[in-house]
């Protein structure tokens, strides 16, 4: 069920994560598995045992005294009652207890996840008084989940024993009477409590499955959710081998999260095969959109993406992002070896390949000098390399995919002047004979661009080259007289 569910989750599509956190889903594919887990392990064999135990009691009881039997039988229907009636209850604060124990987790994986930025604010206690308060409320719905549990289960043994009771009332007066003997009823007692007591057993495993199933609800719940990006019922083939000419024809395009605002209007434009593309523009202009739709995490309102006259949307989605290389603003690098991280982009890639493809993102030369080379682990989240060495990591894993298309997303926004140096001889060496799409906020990166487009509001205001686009005057202009005036240094004064 774990991996059929961790399977699933993998291929849920942008919108889901959107508005997911990590922490709960973990939870739900731990904790809530786990449920299920303890329920057929040890319960089953439980509710196995004890109805074994309760069908031979019935038996013994019937042939002990058929009479006495019978009126026990009478007390059953009873017992089972508060059972039935309870189930619900018992299954409603069960989910909810999950989600308030996701909750907790959810906050936990938060800020450990950004522990550096916790202790920067000194914002442990602060941290700690959010979890414990979110214990806190987990540990009370738990309570009311046990409390109702208790309830459920107390009274179903009150009214069995009753029973009971009321029998070995009615088998005294059978003794009394000479019609039974003491023998016998003290045999009767005795079956009676033996399944009397399994009932109970069988009580406590149906609260366990009814609590169970209050995990249930929330994984089904998950396995329920499916893509917005779906494959095609009759998917086509990519192009091979694929040109890599990309044409955006009037898309439109609105976040779910702003319905109203539209992130791309009515956004045409047109990459050459081996064309290197830079879109620069103010924030929130829509240039990350374009990464991202192109890699299909979203579909267009109208409008439509193509890949060599190929609508993407016609393309299993698999297959489009394995013709696709990317390279982001915030790489992520997994807690294993620096090779594993590189061999990310290409899973059967040998030794020498991995190296190859470090040497030329200028990598090597850093991961060489690791106490393990290239057999170092790099950390959770890369916490051992700097930045410019992630993203150097980040290249040498595009170099190895050898897509034909190649997407950098401010690939170098967050680096110093000598890491972006670096950084972007690097890229040179994984442009070369790529068609390029290049996000910048610094007009300094994409000066070596083809051709330039500007993006405002979701629509391009203009393109050409960078000295074109100064003559042209208008937005571009001015972001760079901003940028390049700041980068001008003051003259210091005695």
């Amino acid at each position: 069920l774990r991996t059929r569910l961790y399977a699933h989750l993998l291929g849920l599509d942008a919108r889901f994560y959107d508005r997911s956190r990590s922490g709960e889903l973990v939870s739900r594919l731990t904790a809530d598995a786990e449920l299920l887990r303890s329920v057929i392990t040890s319960s089953m064999s439980v509710a196995l045992r004890s109805s074994v135990t309760v069908i031979g009691s019935l038996v013994m009881l019937f042939v002990t005294s058929p009479k006495l039997a019978a009126w026990a039988m009478v007390g059953i229907p009873a017992a089972v009652l508060p059972i039935v009636m309870g189930a619900r209850r018992i299954q409603k604060t069960s989910r909810a207890s999950q989600d308030r124990i996701a909750d907790a987790n959810a906050l936990a994986t938060e800020a450990l996840g950004a522990v550096r930025t916790v202790q920067a604010d000194a914002r442990e206690r602060y941290e700690g008084q959010r979890y414990a308060s979110a214990m806190a409320t987990a540990v009370a719905t738990a309570r009311r989940r046990i409390g109702a549990q208790a309830i459920v289960t107390g009274v179903a043994i009150t009214l069995i024993f009753g029973a009971v009771i009321v029998v070995l009332w009615s088998g005294a007066h059978d003794v009394i009477s000479g019609k039974l003997s003491a023998g016998l009823l003290g045999q009767f007692v005795m079956y009676a409590m033996l399944g009397g007591g399994s009932v109970g057993a069988l009580a406590e495993v149906w609260n366990e499955v009814q609590k169970a199933a209050g995990g249930m609800g929330r994984i089904h719940e998950l396995l329920d959710e499916q893509p917005a990006i779906a494959a095609p019922a009759d998917p086509a083939p990519m192009p091979k081998p694929l040109r890599g000419e990309i044409q955006f024809d009037h898309v439109t395009f609105h976040y779910p999260q702003r319905p109203d605002q539209a992130a791309l209007e009515d956004f045409s434009l047109r990459v050459r095969p081996g064309e290197t593309v830079a879109l620069v523009g103010p924030s929130g202009a829509g240039k990350s959109t374009v990464i991202s739709m192109l890699l299909r995490f979203h579909d267009p309102r109208s409008g439509s993406i193509r890949l060599d006259d190929l609508d993407i949307r016609r393309v299993e989605p698999t297959a489009l992002r394995g013709a696709i290389a990317l390279v982001a603003q915030s790489p992520v690098i997994f807690a294993a070896s620096a090779a594993d991280n590189i061999r990310y982009g290409r899973l059967d890639a040998s030794d020498a390949e991995v190296r190859h493809a470090a040497e030329s993102a200028r990598a090597s030369e850093f991961l060489d000098a690791l106490p393990d080379g290239f057999a170092s682990e790099l950390g959770e989240r890369g916490t051992r390399l700097s930045g410019g060495q992630q993203q150097r990591i980040a290249i040498a894993r595009a170099l190895l995919k050898d897509a034909p298309i190649l997407l950098l997303d401010e690939a170098t926004s967050a680096l110093d002047a000598q890491s972006e140096r670096a950084v972007q001889q690097a890229l040179e060496n994984l442009m070369v004979g790529r068609t390029t799409l290049v996000v910048a906020h610094r007009l300094a990166t994409v000066l070596k661009a083809d051709r330039i487009v500007v993006m405002d509001h979701g629509r391009v205001v203009a393109e050409g080259s960078h000295a074109e686009l100064l003559a042209q005057g208008g937005l571009y202009a001015e972001l760079a007289k901003l940028q390049f005036l700041d980068a001008t240094p003051t003259p210091v004064t005695a």
